[in-house]
């Protein structure tokens, strides 16, 4: 058996690991942690140069950094944000209590905001939301996993909502206007079907927390001032990225840790006349203890893991052996590859395709061409399918400690039909 061999064993046992987390009683992060060193000690020994080793590890490491900067710093924003009690502003504007209209409404809310921030942010803001408006928590899963969904579903068609179309944008296979204009309609499908399909499921009302604001603001008081300023504040810092990104062209988290920047000195100004127990709980400082640490190792090791396959070459190999599979049939290649990056991770997957095709003058791989819109669609929405499959979901799944199983079991079929729904459009469109 070679050590490749192993390597992909040792990645599917750690799944697995992380899959039945709450039977095993492990948690997930130290499954993702112990097959993230593993694979990279496994490549270790299977004869590659040192040098080489160290080249690629730092390569990825730059990637999985920038990923892990950007959500300590977003996840500290709406620790913020929340400390402040900011998020009062939108609650007391949603009075329904009805499951199903609350339903459209953030997951209107999901798929706009996704695709003006990116999917991974907005998961981070919405999972704050959700615990502000649900109690019960199968229903604060269920939302939360419908929140995934049109996450991934609104990042997908803008130019700046998801990884894989980052990648896709900057690597010039196309531009801004046409995968807003190509695959808006698909992303619409892919969100709307799971959402009919609940509303004739879902019946009642949501049970809402008891006073949780009114608790937190007796033991730390903020004038409603303070709440509008650190709520639109933060808003605006998140919305800053995308363009900070689009005129510097520097990696999101650099906008990100500069807004957090502005948030920490105004922090710091507003609260300095309190004394040391309330400003503690309402600075950056303070609310840094209240991060999800856990989720951040989660992330750490899953990257870790996929991006040694990818340097062991086990993803191209997937890449080429569909390729040869399938002769070059584009739709279902990339349908592939959209319910394969909810097993691994989608950026090395779309990597390997842009490797794997030139862009060409004419035709379905020319910039703009049908190939490379479809892969931004399949690549976005796929990983919806499971909870472990794209940014949003990991995150989702570590702030509100969303069971795997329970996932697979609930959601993961409602994404697949509108993953479906989505290709099918396109497809039509086409």
């Amino acid at each position: 058996m070679t050590l490749t061999t192993i390597m992909i064993i040792v990645f599917i046992a750690g799944y697995l690991a992380i899959a039945l987390e709450h039977p095993i009683k492990i948690d997930k992060a130290a499954s993702a942690l112990i097959i993230g060193g593993l694979g990279w000690a496994l490549y270790a020994f299977t004869g590659v140069d040192t040098h080489h080793l160290n080249e690629h590890l730092s390569h990825h490491l730059v990637d999985i950094a920038e990923i892990l900067f950007f959500l300590l710093a977003a996840m500290t924003i709406v620790e913020l944000i929340d400390a402040h009690e900011g998020f009062s502003i939108i609650t007391n504007k949603i009075t329904t209590n009805k499951k199903v209209a609350l339903l459209w409404i953030l997951s209107f809310i999901t798929f706009f905001f996704s695709a003006a921030l990116d999917n991974l942010t907005t998961a981070i803001v919405m999972a704050a939301l959700l615990t502000k408006l649900i109690k019960d928590k199968e229903d604060l899963w269920l939302f939360a996993g419908v929140i995934v969904l049109t996450a991934n579903a609104g990042g997908a068609w803008s130019p700046i909502g998801d990884i894989t179309t980052i990648m896709l944008w900057i690597g010039g296979q196309v531009t801004a206007s046409n995968i807003i204009t190509s695959v808006f309609l698909p992303s619409v499908a892919c969100a709307l079907v799971p959402l009919i399909y609940l509303s004739f499921k879902l019946k009642g009302e949501i049970d809402r927390p008891e006073n949780m604001d009114l608790k937190e603001h007796k033991k730390n008081p903020t004038t409603k001032f303070e709440r509008n300023l650190i709520f639109y504040m933060g808003v605006c810092g998140l919305l800053f990225v995308p363009i900070f990104k689009t005129i510097t062209h520097l990696p999101p988290y650099v906008g990100i840790l500069l807004s957090l920047g502005v948030l920490w000195i105004t922090t710091e100004i507003i609260h300095k006349s309190k004394n040391d127990e309330q400003k503690s709980a309402l600075s950056v400082i303070g609310v840094l203890k209240k991060v999800d640490v856990p989720t951040i190792f989660f992330f750490l090791g899953i990257l870790l893991a996929v991006a040694s396959l990818q340097s062991a070459g086990q993803l191209d190999i997937v890449a080429t052996y569909l390729d040869k599979q399938f002769n070059g049939d584009i739709y279902v290649i990339n349908m592939i590859i959209g319910l394969l990056s909810s097993i691994v991770d989608n950026v090395p997957l779309v990597a390997g395709a842009m490797g794997m095709y030139e862009i060409e003058a004419v035709g379905n791989f020319a910039v703009d061409g049908v190939f490379w819109e479809f892969l931004a669609y399949c690549a976005g929405t796929g990983g919806s399918v499971l909870i472990i499959g794209s940014a949003a979901g990991v995150a989702i799944m570590g702030i509100l400690k969303i069971d795997f199983i329970w996932y697979l079991k609930n959601i993961s079929f409602l994404a697949l039909l509108g993953y479906i729904a989505g290709a099918a459009t396109y497809i039509f469109l086409q």
